[in-house]
């Protein structure tokens, strides 16, 4: 089991975060019209999952707006925002931000991505919800950058992610 903290108060994260050089773990999630996607929907194309415990809070609304002003700038890549919110929620959510360059998918229906991924936040009042972390996928789906947040209202490397996609 890994920690990370909230306001400095230690959180329990179950699961091992894909490290690099490895395979991606398979993934189911939902999109905004509720269909189940995998990682073979965006076969070809280079990803970084920002995975993060819902749109609806400051760090994870800013990260998302953060990553959509980035994905814009890059080719043959998306960005996938992972969260455990309804596609109501994320749908609502970039809609009102003008977000055009990213796409959210949901854990509600798919709770096993959580452990697989090693985002699981488990043994707190957030129980159900992902850690933050950002996942940097190539073509072949093989981690080329990992990076659990170790306190939760951070902010990722965004600069890390992106020279991942650039090396």
């Amino acid at each position: 089991m890994q920690q990370i903290t909230r306001a400095g108060a230690p959180m329990d994260v179950a699961g091992t975060l894909p490290a690099v050089g490895q395979a991606a773990p398979e993934m189911t999630l939902t999109n905004t019209d509720f269909e189940d996607v995998t990682l073979e929907t965006y076969q070809g194309k280079r990803k970084v999952l920002n995975i993060i415990p819902s749109v609806d809070t400051p760090t994870c609304a800013m990260s998302t707006r953060r990553f959509n002003e980035l994905a814009s700038q890059l080719e043959n890549t998306i960005v996938l925002v992972v969260s455990a919110d309804l596609p109501f929620a994320a749908k609502r959510f970039c809609g009102a931000e003008g977000l055009d360059d990213v796409e959210t998918l949901s854990t509600f229906r798919h709770r096993e991505f959580q452990k697989a991924w090693g985002v699981a936040l488990c043994n707190s009042a957030m129980e159900g919800l992902c850690a933050r972390a950002v996942v940097v996928l190539d073509t072949d789906n093989r981690v080329l950058h990992s990076e659990l947040v170790s306190e939760l209202k951070n902010e990722p490397d965004y600069d890390a992610a992106l020279a991942a996609l650039k090396r």
